[in-house]
């Protein structure tokens, strides 16, 4: 009877406690379906669709993973595919075609806190979208936070100091654009993170140098500028990822216990420091982009785990020791692009089956065929003087000081002299017309070699901007597969395109340009940098070249590699055309690519001295990258091919025409404009299509007939209308009719404006109809 009565009560205990357990299950799954709805139902969580299982015992997959614990979600996993579109509208970035509109990361991460025993979380590529806000600490027992490949902006919100389990945190390729994290100091706990190719800017944050627990660093791709702290502190420190920021001062002392350093694609400078060959453990080290000088300590060469090691594109000098010895694990070396000179070490001679060494780029008594000869050397050599000349550089202030003196003395007595002769001028007599300046934005020769220019150029490359590499031609030969035809991309009016892919596996476009005469090197060179240094969101950068002599001579060539960025997703003109339906633009997202050009063309003619014009403006010269951003190539070509035609056609007095080529660029805009409003224009028909076809535009039954039915169905009238008028003003045959393209971006803005409130205002009245 006893036992009977026991087995009742637990019996009863039982059915009391199960409502609990199975309510508390039932919150659980009711909040993963509300992140599920929040997320607009990605394909990642297709097998929750009508599930009724335990949530926990769902199988996992590469893009979704979900673990239990006493019957609370304790890890959440999902990665999506969403890469999204990103619009630039008034310099702001505005996520587009990532979760809609109704998205709100508020209301998201709200929903999120109601799993209070959440110890990871990894959300990625999944659109979101908005500010982080700062609930986000709510989740307090977070000890792993992913939330990479996002459209997040904003600041990163410092209550995420609170989050003191934090282990973990990663929000890799977002739009955070802090200028101080000064509290990561107190996440006394955090091992890893990771802040890559955000917008952070500003100095380096020097909280990270108080988290001693940190084994991983990485901020690279991103705006970091200044100084790089002593970093020794950090001694659990294992991994270390700077690159591709602006950081600009000499190497600081580093941890010990380092394995991985990346700081290449910065603006370092100073010599290595000899602790760098302490670092034991030091397995890869990538310090090529930057302008390190000097000669690279030899214990580099000989730590016992280094296995990659990447010192190319720096200002090295002088000669590396015949006694140089290199590690056992040592297989990939790039001293490549300095100005090492003298012989070769031994161990650096040959490439073997378990060394790869590039040695191409320097001024060494070998291989003559890809090393630098001449001018190039002897500047080296000159800069190594320089450095040791401390004596020499006390004399010549002395001397200067009483040079100075001298000047002054002799500017004071020119003064007086011209003071005595002004007032012997008789009142009568009639003064010259000051003479005009030249219109800054001319691109003549005189002012490409005059202080203005270089100043320009000069003031244009402490922006932050890489510095224009100098390729070797057998480096782009390796690239291009020697120049193969898989690797070939088409051929234009400016030469050859082929894709490349460098050894750091970077991929680029490399375009080749000849010519039947020879001409300057150094002219030419003063073009390129000028041209590498304008730097703009919506023009493909130039990241370097590579020019050709084909004879002993290095002072002239006739050919010149231009190296690009490469932009992956085709051209304008390709989404516009009548076989690509299903990828064909709609009409607010074509007006988003013409302001993104307008934007451009408007930097080169205003932005830089001088102007750049006639840039070749074409549907097919408008290339889209991964985010549907519009990037204008071919740019600038009028800089180099002037100094070409001034060779080709030298004495014959002639001069670029500024006007005539600011018109050219505005009337070419134009015909973009027509192929963004008709599709593609057939070539030859432009000039009979706009005599006989244009004034269809003027009333809206004409216009079905002859506007792209895409546009047609996706524009408001008032835009489209707005956008025509421009056009004809482009295209018109007075040069004095035609728009500054100030005037251009302006009308474009406001076309996207007017069509933005057509599309909100149908979407209201559809909304308040349903």
């Amino acid at each position: 009877m006893e036992l009977f009565s026991w087995f009742t009560l637990l019996l009863l205990l039982d059915v009391i406690l199960l409502p609990c357990t199975h309510q508390l299950q039932t919150s659980q799954r009711q909040v993963l379906q509300q992140l599920r709805k929040y997320l607009e139902y990605p394909s990642a969580l297709d097998s929750w669709e009508n599930y009724n299982g335990d949530y926990c015992e769902l199988s996992s997959s590469l893009h979704m993973s979900i673990s239990c614990q006493d019957n609370s979600v304790t890890q959440l996993k999902i990665m999506g595919d969403k890469k999204g579109v990103v619009r630039e509208f008034y310099g702001f970035a505005i996520p587009n075609q990532t979760l809609s509109e109704r998205f709100s990361i508020d209301s998201f991460v709200t929903t999120l806190t109601r799993l209070p025993s959440l110890k990871v979380l990894s959300l990625v590529s999944l659109g979101i979208w908005g500010p982080l806000p700062d609930k986000i600490h709510r989740l307090s027992s977070i000890e792993v936070l992913d939330l990479s490949s996002n459209f997040i902006f904003g600041s990163v919100p410092p209550k995420i100091s609170t989050m003191v389990k934090l282990n973990s945190l990663t929000l890799d390729g977002n739009y955070f654009n802090d200028t101080a994290l000064d509290w990561l100091d107190s996440l006394s706990n955090l091992t890893i993170l990771s802040l890559k190719n955000n917008r952070f800017q500003g100095q380096f944050p020097h909280s990270v140098t108080r988290v001693t627990t940190l084994t991983d660093f990485a901020m690279s791709g991103n705006k970091l500028s200044g100084r790089l702290p002593d970093l020794s502190s950090l001694t659990t420190l294992r991994v270390l990822d700077l690159r591709d920021n602006h950081l600009d001062s000499e190497l600081p002392l580093m941890p010990k216990g380092l394995v991985t350093v990346l700081l290449s694609k910065n603006t370092f400078s100073g010599d290595i420091p000899a602790h760098f060959g302490d670092l034991v453990q030091l397995q890869h080290l990538d310090m090529s982009f930057n302008s390190l000088s000097g000669v690279p300590p030899s214990a580099l060469f000989s730590l016992p785990s280094i296995s990659y090691l990447n010192l190319a594109s720096n200002k090295l000098s002088g000669s590396l020791p015949d006694q140089l010895s290199c590690g056992g694990k040592l297989g990939f070396v790039d001293i490549s692009s300095n100005r090492l000179r003298g012989g070769l070490p031994p161990c650096l001679a040959s490439n073997s089956d378990n060394k790869v060494v590039k040695l191409y780029g320097n001024c060494l008594s070998i291989d003559s065929k890809h090393q630098h000869r001449g001018s190039y050397c002897r500047e080296g050599i000159q800069e190594d003087k320089s450095s040791t000349g401390t004596v020499i550089a006390v004399l010549v202030a002395a001397i200067s000081g009483g040079v100075v003196i001298l000047v002054l003395l002799v500017v004071g007595v020119l003064f007086l002299c011209r003071r005595y002769r002004s007032r012997k001028t008789p009142k009568d007599q009639h003064t010259l017309p000051k003479q005009q300046d030249n219109p800054p934005s001319v691109v003549c020769s005189e002012l490409i070699t005059s202080a203005r220019f270089i100043s320009q150029t000069a003031k244009l490359g402490t922006q932050g901007s890489p510095v224009c590499r100098l390729f070797s031609y057998e480096e782009l030969r390796e690239a291009t597969d020697n120049f193969g035809k898989s690797k070939f991309m088409g051929e234009g009016s400016t030469g050859k395109l082929y894709k490349g892919k460098l050894e750091n596996g970077n991929c680029v476009a490399i375009r080749s340009l000849a010519f039947t005469k020879k001409y300057s090197t150094q002219n030419l060179r003063v073009r390129l940098e000028f041209l590498s240094k304008l730097h703009h969101p919506n023009l493909v950068s130039l990241l370097g070249y590579c020019t050709e002599s084909g004879g002993q001579d290095d002072s002239t060539a006739n050919k010149v590699f231009l190296v690009y960025e490469y932009v992956p997703n085709g051209n304008y003109r390709t989404y516009l055309s009548e076989n690509s339906l299903e990828k064909a633009l709609k009409w607010p997202d074509r007006l988003a690519i013409l302001i993104g050009v307008a934007k451009a063309v408007h930097f080169l003619h205003t932005g830089v001295i001088p102007g750049c014009f006639n840039n070749r403006l074409k549907t097919n010269n408008i290339l889209l990258d991964e985010h549907g951003i519009a990037k204008l190539s071919d740019y600038g070509i009028s800089v180099i091919k002037e100094e070409i035609e001034k060779v080709e056609a030298k004495g014959e007095g002639q001069k670029p025409s500024h006007r005539k080529n600011l018109e050219d660029d505005v009337y070419n805009f134009g015909f973009i404009l027509l192929e963004s409003l008709v599709g593609p224009i057939v070539s030859g028909k432009g000039e009979t299509f706009l005599l006989n076809e244009m004034t269809s535009f003027g009333s809206q039954d004409n216009r079905k007939k002859i506007v792209d039915p895409i546009v047609l169905t996706t524009c408001s009238q008032e835009s489209l209308s707005i956008v025509v008028s421009i056009t004809k003003k482009c295209i018109s045959p007075e040069h004095s009719s035609r728009p500054s393209f100030e005037d251009v971006l302006w009308n474009l803005h406001y076309a996207a404006q007017v069509q933005s409130t057509a599309d909100a205002d149908q979407k209201s009245d559809s909304t308040s109809q349903s």
